[in-house]
């Protein structure tokens, strides 16, 4: 689940899942949907990414940003994020995960806002009970 946080200038939003797995993915449906509505995505294409960071909201912060690359270069959109897993290695955190979408440049998909870069501002990752809860925002 996500939801998205006023801002004056910048897209601001909270993901939530049973566990950080979840929320990450939920961020990742978050920053994409204000892109374009996901649930119309064609689930087409699948990749497959993996990112390693120091800490979790480096994690986090470069699992979105391998997003931006891929919107960027290959024109992807995300339809969902069908696996991802998080572990510990010796220098960090490792993420594994499976992605499907499609091409944008099938102009099949409207596509309305701009993300230009994730930012560390304001970011946190916390578990509430039986809830992680991340909170993104990003420079559009």
């Amino acid at each position: 689940m996500y939801k998205f946080i006023e801002h004056t200038a910048d897209l601001k939003f909270q993901a939530s899942g049973a566990t950080l797995e979840e929320a990450f993915a939920e961020a990742a449906r978050a920053m994409y949907s204000f892109i374009t509505d996901i649930k119309k995505v064609k689930p087409v294409i699948e990749k497959k990414f993996s990112v390693e960071s120091e800490n979790n909201e480096a994690l986090l912060f470069d699992f979105l940003s391998e997003f931006l690359v891929m919107i960027d270069t290959k024109g992807f959109l995300l339809n969902d994020v069908t696996s991802i897993k998080i572990q510990r290695t010796d220098k960090g955190f490792k993420l594994d995960t499976t992605i499907v979408g499609d091409s944008m440049d099938s102009n099949k998909y409207s596509t309305g806002g701009d993300i230009k870069a994730i930012t560390y501002n304001d970011m946190f990752i916390k578990q509430e009970g039986t809830q992680w809860i991340v909170q993104v925002l990003c420079d559009i």
